[in-house]
């Protein structure tokens, strides 16, 4: 390899530059062939999703590749994501970051699952002025810093699951309630994300003047749930709102089965990484239930790499044997962003990169990306589905609804 500044040298010779700390380092490039790092949850905690996480850049990745690859400087290049796994742990992950900027000289990134792995690593790119892309940090913590070189293509955490409290009050009204009558369950995993969905639904709530009867924080190491669904069971709450990645979401279907605990509405997250449809592990437990998604096969998102969203979970499940949960699509989506940036900066120079990545306005199959100051999505609506025989029904908000909402879900 040969170091050099030259936008046009890089382009000739493959360069990578090594004075990361500046804004004019180049991206890493080995022949015709344009590196991305990413610090994975490939075990611990966030396997699941983790994987999920991987196979939406590769997808995105070999599609975008086998469709020319990025133009810069006239000259089509690859993309190639260099992996480590971050075993789930953020000071691992932030140790990760360092070696791909400092020892592997990758200066483009994609993002870790979930928000705390995202809240170790931003600071590190911010450092050494690496622009990272990511679609699964979406704690509003994230975007408060001030940073510039962070940008999250993905709806924030606060929005997850508002729109639930929203469908209770319209039930009540049909009921002739006053929705203020209403009574709200909160459970929570302990963590930034969790934690930033907790703070949306209770300002709803409050809107609304609903009462929240239980607000419960649980451990991040969810192994439990039981002591709060004997609350549930006794406060007898109108809507249950619960958020522990898919862990919790697993947790909370199976022991609200084997509790016959009955709430009109529940809402939760992560139901598809948990693959709580699955009838061999979860059987019918999770009919009828809420589940917050920032994107759906159903919508009418399209781009020119995989089609519509549709098109792009015909392709992931032909890749992968299963039908794409958010978390893939997001994924891919931010591999989507970094290929339109550098083809509309036409320069391998981080600096320039990052400026094009700021001024994104683009429709992808995922959702319509456009970044506000603090580098989040302000172009796109998070979406609630509900569980009807198994299928995935987006029931809110109403201009992307293609079901009813059945109300109230069966009781066990």
């Amino acid at each position: 390899m040969t170091l050099t500044h030259g936008v046009a040298g890089a382009l000739i010779a493959g360069a990578i530059a090594t004075s990361l700390a500046s804004p004019a380092a180049l991206a890493k490039v080995e022949g015709d062939t344009i590196f991305l790092g990413a610090a994975v949850s490939l075990t611990g905690k966030y396997t699941t999703a983790g994987n999920h996480t991987q196979k939406g850049y590769e997808l995105a990745v070999k599609t975008i590749n086998a469709k020319g690859g990025v133009k810069v400087g006239g000259k089509s290049y690859k993309l190639k994501v260099k992996y480590y796994d971050d075993e789930s742990t953020p000071a691992r992950g932030a140790q990760l970051a360092e070696r791909l900027i400092q020892q592997d000289g990758v200066t483009f990134l994609l993002g870790p699952y979930s928000s705390g792995l995202t809240k170790a690593i931003a600071p590190v790119t911010e450092k050494y002025k690496i622009p990272m892309v990511e679609g699964n940090g979406a704690s509003r913590a994230l975007f408060n810093k001030g940073y510039k070189y962070l940008f999250a293509v993905l709806s924030t955490s606060e929005q997850y699951l508002q729109s639930a409290i929203t469908l209770a009050a319209e039930q009540a009204n049909k009921a002739g309630r006053s929705p203020s009558s209403l009574k709200v369950a909160v459970v929570v995993e302990n963590d930034p994300f969790s934690l930033d969905i907790r703070a949306g639904v209770l300002s709803d709530a409050k809107r609304y003047g609903m009462k929240v009867v239980i607000d419960d924080k649980l451990p991040r190491e969810l192994s439990d749930m039981s002591t709060t669904l004997t609350k549930v069971k006794a406060l007898k709450p109108d809507i249950l709102v619960a958020s522990g990645h898919s862990k919790g979401a697993a947790l909370a279907v199976r022991q609200m089965a084997a509790m016959k605990v009955n709430v009109p509405i529940v809402a939760m997250t992560h139901c598809e990484s948990a693959k709580v449809t699955d009838q061999s592990k979860f059987g019918n437990n999770a009919e009828g239930n809420l589940c917050a998604a920032q994107w759906a096969p159903s919508l009418s998102y399209k781009d020119k790499w995989f089609g519509s969203a549709a098109d792009y979970a015909k392709t992931f499940k032909a890749a992968y044997g299963y039908v794409p949960p958010y978390q893939a699509a997001e994924s891919s989506a931010s591999v989507e962003v970094w290929a339109d940036a550098l083809q509309r900066a036409n320069s391998f120079d981080t600096g320039k990169v990052r400026d094009a990545l700021a001024a994104t306005n683009m429709q992808s199959f995922y959702g319509n990306i456009k970044f506000d100051r603090s580098g989040k999505n302000i172009a796109k609506p998070m979406v609630l589905r509900q569980i009807q025989k198994g299928k995935y029904v987006v029931v809110a908000p109403a201009k992307w609804a293609d079901g009813t909402l059945e109300f109230p879900k069966p009781r066990f």
